[in-house]
């Protein structure tokens, strides 16, 4: 059967792209709704908010921190496989949660079981709409990462009726019997084989590891599942070597930097906006309102933001795009604590959750756009991973200023000064990627140059051997254009 030479661009994509969005109602949207329970949680078994922040931040880091652990069994398994395994872990530690008796175990439970069965979907079905999506790569994410914002949004309510109905054993109970719905979603995820997966380790291809009927498929098939099977310790170790090979890519680092920071500022404002709202004189019913509006218009940043850059005037400049709605996130966290009333806090509600939507839809089509997407799965697994520490210690932190400052002033601020260094750490090093690049053009705007770089190769790849592949092309130009000159 012949591979499709590029993504498809639509057909099943869209169903792709239902079942992800199904995934982020069932992973993201009840992450942040757990929120909702913290109260709860803290009147119920009497503790500070710096004990009963480590329930959500577990959840976050565990979620994050096992990423590349869906990354791993998606392409070597199956991702529909491994998001039916998630949904099954992640139910079932929701279910054990309705009945903890500590905050213990509800850290194991609600936290490590919960978190590890969203780890298993996430990044995976993330990964599945790359493949499926060139031309409408971003707007594709924009409707399938929607799904946070609008599972946020009846969710949030929802959780709070449950809570005042069945009380918060029961809402945790039913939370888990939703959440089953993730094995639905991973049996949409239709598995898809590209030319550009058809990578080969040709020297290895020369040995005798495998028998030569079997040589010429090999070559036809991606680098990574057949190896498993087939191939010995060595080979495995170069397939698992090349899809990790991003990770000494400069803009990858740069990235995966600005993604520490950027993590660490945004994740506490989930756990305390409802707190902070109800401690300014917030009614329950209000303050689980402000997560609504949040949610609904963290869908419009979705959809928004992933349809205008896909647009041909920015296609080109969504690396600013991300970063400018990164740096707006981070200065509404600063105007956060001067908000405290209600009308107030409803347009802060408007304008972070905007952006949060808009930055999130951009992150997997940055990363994309950095490793390609034939790596796209396991440089997901990697950003997300990269969230999980940030997302572990930024709640607790904040937590602990709470109770030490006996205010929510200094946790704000710090998550606001965060986002905005990651906005501006990715701004500097772009400047000065745009200075080499200039640079460079100034070098080859030199004939001698020029030629002597074509007649010796050994000084070209002096000249060449730190640039990365963009800076290279300046170079790459027709031997005919010199000997014309």
């Amino acid at each position: 059967r012949a591979r499709p030479t590029g993504p498809p661009d639509g057909g099943w994509g869209w169903m792709i792209v239902a079942g992800c969005f199904l995934v982020t109602i069932c992973t993201r949207a009840v992450t942040r709704c757990i929120s909702i329970f913290f109260v709860e949680f803290q009147a119920y078994f009497g503790q500070d908010y710096a004990r009963t922040a480590w329930i959500h931040s577990i959840v976050d880091c565990a979620t994050m921190l096992c990423a590349p652990l869906g990354s791993l069994i998606s392409n070597h398994v199956s991702c529909q496989v491994g998001i039916m395994l998630g949904g099954l872990l992640a139910s079932t530690g929701l279910i054990l949660s309705s009945f903890a008796t500590s905050l213990e175990h509800l850290y194991l439970s609600l936290g490590v079981l919960t978190g590890l069965g969203f780890a298993l979907c996430y990044s995976p079905a993330i990964a599945m709409v790359g493949k499926y999506f060139n031309k409408r790569k971003a707007l594709a994410y924009g409707i399938a990462m929607s799904g946070s914002g609008i599972g946020t949004f009846i969710l949030a309510p929802v959780v709070q009726l449950l809570i005042e109905q069945f009380s918060w054993r029961g809402a945790l109970l039913i939370l888990g019997g939703f959440v089953l719905n993730l094995c639905v979603c991973g049996a949409l995820m239709r598995p898809i084989s590209l030319k550009e997966d058809c990578k080969t380790a040709p020297e290895f291809l020369e040995q005798n590891y495998v028998p030569e009927t079997e040589k010429q498929d090999l070559k036809r098939m991606s680098i990574c599942s057949p190896l498993i099977k087939l191939w010995p310790h060595e080979c495995l170790c170069y397939c698992s070597w090349k899809e990790y090979d991003f990770l000494l890519m400069p803009g990858f680092m740069v990235l995966a930097v600005s993604i520490l920071f950027m993590a660490y500022g945004c994740s506490p404002l989930f756990v305390y906006l409802v707190p902070y709202a109800l401690s300014v004189g917030v009614s329950h019913h209000q303050a689980a309102f402000l997560m609504s509006i949040l949610g609904v218009i963290d869908i419009i940043g979705n959809i928004t933001f992933g349809w205008l850059t896909d647009r041909r005037c920015l296609k080109k400049h969504r690396y600013f795009c991300y970063l400018f709605a990164v740096g707006m996130d981070g200065l509404c966290c600063l105007f956060l604590p001067v908000l405290q009333s209600f009308p107030l806090l409803v347009p802060f509600s408007f304008t972070f959750g905007y952006f949060d939507g808009a930055y999130v839809t951009l992150i997997p089509v940055m990363t994309a756009d950095v490793v390609g997407t034939s790596l796209l799965s396991s440089a997901l697994g990697v950003v997300y991973f990269l969230h999980a520490i940030p997302y572990l210690v930024s709640p607790p932190v904040a937590g602990w200023l709470v109770d030490t400052t006996g205010s929510y002033t200094a946790s704000f601020l710090l998550c606001g000064f965060s986002m905005i260094f990651s906005s501006a750490l990715l701004c500097f090093a772009r400047l000065a990627k745009k200075i080499k690049r200039t640079h460079l053009q100034s070098l080859t705007g030199n004939t001698a140059l020029k030629q002597h770089v074509w007649t010796n190769g050994a000084i070209a790849y002096s000249v060449t051997a730190e640039l990365d592949q963009r800076d290279v092309e300046f170079l790459a130009v027709d031997r005919n254009s010199f000997s014309n000159r």
